[in-house]
């Protein structure tokens, strides 16, 4: 597993316990499938003047712990401990603030294109090592950027296959991924 240190990041609330996993779907520019930008984005160093696409970009700082490109493979921006900046503005189940105790997975996808067999196989994996490292994430606590900030946010979207991840899940044995 590749690992970037993202300067977008702070600590989790003293306490708080990690139960939650949110999964993501990203794109840039949009449509197209190349991590640089994400990995740019996330580090804080993206040319705005780039691509038309990321003006609106200038300034922001955000990340996630993970992103899970086309071919399976998994970037770590954020050790799990610490509150990466993914959900934005979220709620689940009465409690706010999901960046206080969820995990943060985009894989690099969007509305358009079906995600990729590996993408599936590799994020449940990537979940499974989760849930063994943070027993109270359950299946149930896996949910989508548009549960928990519904009309602000659509990912991971209608392309992503829930059934299809869930039945990945169930069927996930080697889980030696080794995680920050």
């Amino acid at each position: 597993m590749r690992q970037l240190t993202s300067p977008h990041h702070n600590a989790r609330p003293d306490g708080m316990q990690i139960d939650m996993i949110v999964l993501h779907a990203i794109s840039l520019p949009a449509g197209q499938f190349e991590p640089r930008y994400i990995d740019d984005l996330f580090m804080g160093c993206l040319d705005c003047s780039a691509h038309a696409d990321f003006e609106s970009l200038h300034g922001l700082q955000v990340s996630a712990h993970f992103v899970v490109d086309r071919y399976g493979e998994i970037t770590q921006f954020v050790a799990s401990e610490k509150r990466a900046w993914h959900a934005g503005e979220s709620e689940w189940q009465g409690r706010h603030g999901c960046n206080d105790y969820a995990i943060g997975i985009e894989m690099i996808g969007d509305e358009a294109h079906p995600f990729t067999v590996a993408q599936y196989r590799e994020t449940a994996r990537l979940c499974k090592t989760l849930m063994q490292r943070f027993p109270n994430i359950i299946s149930e606590r896996i949910v989508g950027h548009q549960d928990i900030a519904p009309g602000r946010k659509w990912d991971p979207g209608k392309q992503w296959e829930w059934h299809h991840f869930r039945r990945s899940l169930a069927h996930i044995s080697n889980t030696t991924l080794e995680i920050l």
